[in-house]
């Protein structure tokens, strides 16, 4: 039988703990999110991780711009944040528009505030295995993948998707724990022959790609990419129904992957502060 992999108990489970935590700090951690433009889609991304952070009494601002903005409006906010001892944890909101250089916007963060792990510096540490912070979504699946037991090491793990905020990192994390890892994407050929070779099959593509015949029985699948269908219902990169039937072990679209991005933010938030002021409780 598939054991479901359920990001949103585990959230509860950890951030219950987390919250006890923050309680016994006498200031508390500060979380600032830059968002700009009008998407949407980001829009509730930032509210959802400021009610979070609400919720475990880590305070949390929101600073919004315009999609004209300019960029060097947001690098010199981003420096008067590096300069404010009260905030601990930096996060600019993707994506971002497309006059504004995403590269030089993220690197004006400051390493030790960088709470996505992103800058050239942090994403350097996690290559050699010496991490500050664990970029969220990888860092939420591994923290899934210890809850339900699911061995990495030694294991074949694929992940279908290379990008810089999942993939790529989600690779290193994996290589970091003595998985063996293969990463596709959309330029792979015979994808299905390769994803049917994996003990662990992580997709996050955004659509549709994995069917069935493309997973081996018995093997552990985690959906990060998600998507609405032309009906308007979300969807996974994964066919889960028919999926689900062979895999031992499988994350839902909604409630699996998605949870776990926000509680390791709200983790890594607590990290970087704990690092500021050297608590060790």
């Amino acid at each position: 039988m598939t054991t479901i992999l359920d990001g949103k108990k585990l959230r509860e489970k950890i951030l219950d703990n987390l919250k006890s935590e923050v309680d016994k700090f006498v200031e508390k951690p500060k979380l600032v999110v830059i968002l700009a433009g009008d998407d949407n889609a980001s829009k509730i991304y930032v509210n959802n991780k400021k009610k979070a952070a609400e919720k475990l009494g880590i305070q949390s601002e929101i600073i919004f711009y315009p999609e004209n903005v300019e960029e060097e409006t947001l690098i010199n906010k981003i420096e008067e944040l590096n300069n404010d001892n009260t905030v601990n944890a930096i996060l600019v909101q993707l994506p971002l528009p497309k006059h504004i250089s995403k590269t030089r916007v993220i690197n004006a963060i400051s390493p030790l505030k960088d709470v996505d792990g992103f800058t050239y510096e942090n994403s350097g540490r996690l290559f050699v295995n010496n991490s500050r912070i664990i970029p969220c979504t990888p860092k939420g699946i591994m923290l899934l993948l210890k809850e339900y037991n699911i061995e990495v090491e030694g294991k074949h793990a694929v992940i279908v998707g290379r990008s810089n905020i999942v993939g790529k990192p989600m690779a290193q994390v994996l290589l970091n724990s003595n998985a063996t890892v293969t990463i596709c994407h959309s330029k792979t050929q015979n994808l299905g022959q390769i994803t049917s070779t994996a003990d662990i099959l992580i997709s996050a593509v955004g659509k549709s790609v994995i069917t069935q015949e493309m997973v081996k029985q018995g093997a552990v699948v985690v959906e990060v990419g998600i998507f609405k269908d032309e009906n308007g219902k979300l969807r996974g990169d994964v066919d889960f129904e028919n999926v689900s039937k062979i895999t031992s072990c499988i994350s839902p679209v909604p409630g699996g992957v998605g949870p776990m991005t926000i509680t390791a933010l709200m983790l890594n938030t607590v990290e970087l502060y704990k690092k500021h002021h050297n608590v060790n409780i």
